[in-house]
């Protein structure tokens, strides 16, 4: 027997909602309540508990995403699953379409070192809360970086607070005698050794990662490979990852190489070459180079976040490798998995046109401003009139705020996220803060807009 789900609505949106299930032919069965309250966005959970007498048998009820409140309560009062369903109802489809089969991103194969850099320039304490920063971010193991030729006298004291912090370490120098004191302090890995400094696994239990003694030389990697495998010994190889315009290209192909010949060995990447040294957003960077790893399964990366620009590439990096390994799982593309890496734009940032937008808002009939987006600009309107633009500037003559300085403050900050939305393809929703992924991080705002306008979701016209 199918599903039989309710669906709680209100006046405005009724008749779109039956439209959209009679297209979407559901297996389930349906029935529409509308609540009695014209716009769904102001439903509560308390109004619904107060409001439903019937429940019509369902096995389920979906609400409007915009349903503020606590959804125990309605679950409690009419003893049945509840949940919200998208914010837009364009959005249903893709909301069921989800429900079927959600990709689970709690799994990973690729390991995250994260680089403090220039470690020797930085006290312990500094390095310690860098450590916690980057596992917050989803690093698996901190890398000490070491600097050619400049002491560093408290390495031994950064490993061993480290490792009472419970962290797995790296020390990253290409000076034998670093990664030997590294290595005898308690560090897990060293990067890097070579053909010529292999001496050092043999003086410490830290696993090694190779890399080739002269750039480019595999026929080095391979003998490293090769006497490691001897010893019996675990280790990763680095085929050296070169920037672009230097060797970016090739140096990819060095990768599928090394795959190829060794098929169950360990392999890092060192991202930073490219994150770091090209200026250009560093999500979609982390997106392709977290699926070339997925695809020649290189199971650790070497991250840092030096540049400014690069101030995530670890959240990023983290977010990316969760997204192409349930892709890879899941035999999909990663698409429709996890919108974190979408930070500038959407899928589907306007889930109405300019028609549907001014057919909402001929049933509008009272004075509380709504603010939409469409491909064709930004449009305001309540019952006074209907107002589209480009610009933010050109409305506010027509909106009779000049008296009204909350009101406007209120306006302003809307109607310009609303236009960095329509100028980037995002999604605008009126009242909420614009989404930027995992390219952020969330914090709570110290300015309530609610102050500045009168209680509910919009603007009333003075």
């Amino acid at each position: 027997m199918s599903e039989h789900i309710l669906f709680l609505t209100g006046k405005l949106a009724e008749k779109q909602l039956h439209q959209i299930l009679e297209k979407m032919q559901p297996e389930f069965t349906y029935t529409v309540h509308q609540l009695g309250i014209k716009v769904a966005a102001l439903m509560t959970t308390d109004m619904i508990c107060r409001r439903l007498k019937e429940t019509y048998q369902a096995d389920r009820m979906i609400l409007p995403g915009r349903c503020r409140g606590d959804l125990d309560k309605v679950i409690q009062q009419f003893g049945l699953p509840v949940e919200r369903g998208p914010d837009e109802l364009k959005d249903l489809p893709l909301f069921f379409g989800k429900e079927a089969h959600k990709p689970d991103l709690s799994d990973y194969r690729v390991k995250i070192f994260a680089e403090i850099v220039d470690a020797p320039n930085v006290s312990v304490d500094e390095v310690v809360e860098r450590a916690h920063y980057y596992r917050r971010h989803g690093a698996d193991v901190i890398d000490i970086g070491c600097l050619p030729g400049t002491p560093f006298p408290h390495m031994e004291a950064i490993i061993r607070t480290l490792k009472q912090e419970g962290f797995t370490v790296s020390i990253d120098s290409l000076e034998a005698d670093d990664l030997l004191r590294g290595g005898k302090a308690g560090a897990d890995f060293m990067l890097s050794l070579h053909e010529g400094t292999l001496w050092v696994a043999d003086e410490v239990e830290t696993t090694p990662i190779l890399i080739p003694e002269i750039h480019e030389d595999l026929a080095s990697l391979d003998r490293a490979i090769e006497a490691m495998q001897a010893k019996n010994r675990p280790f990763l190889v680095d085929p050296i990852l070169d920037p672009l315009h230097y060797g970016f290209t090739q140096s990819v192909v060095r990768y599928h190489q090394v795959r190829q010949k060794y098929f169950d060995i360990e392999i890092m990447m060192g991202v930073g070459n490219i994150t770091e040294l090209t200026h250009a957003d560093t999500v979609g960077m982390n997106a392709l180079l977290l699926g070339i790893c997925s695809e020649l399964e290189i199971n650790a990366i070497l991250a840092t976040e030096v540049s400014k620009h690069a101030c995530r590439a670890v959240k990023e990096a983290d977010l990316a490798r969760r997204i192409m390994h349930a892709a890879k799982q899941n035999n999909m593309l990663p698409k429709h998995i996890d919108s974190g890496l979408m930070a500038l734009h959407e899928t589907a940032p306007f889930p109405y046109t300019l028609d549907e937008i001014k057919e909402l808002a001929g049933e509008i009939t009272d004075p509380s401003y709504r603010i939409q987006t469409s491909t064709e600009g930004l449009h305001i309107f309540n019952r006074d009139g209907f107002h589209s633009a480009t610009d933010p500037f050109d409305l506010y003559p027509k909106l009779g705020v000049e008296n009204d300085g909350g009101h406007a403050f209120y306006l302003g900050v809307e109607l310009a996220r609303a236009e960095i939305s329509w100028q980037l393809g995002k999604r605008f929703n009126q009242d909420e803060a614009l989404s930027w992924g995992c390219a952020t991080d969330l914090t709570e705002s110290t300015v309530d807009l609610h102050s500045f306008k009168p209680a509910g979701t919009t603007l009333k016209k003075n």
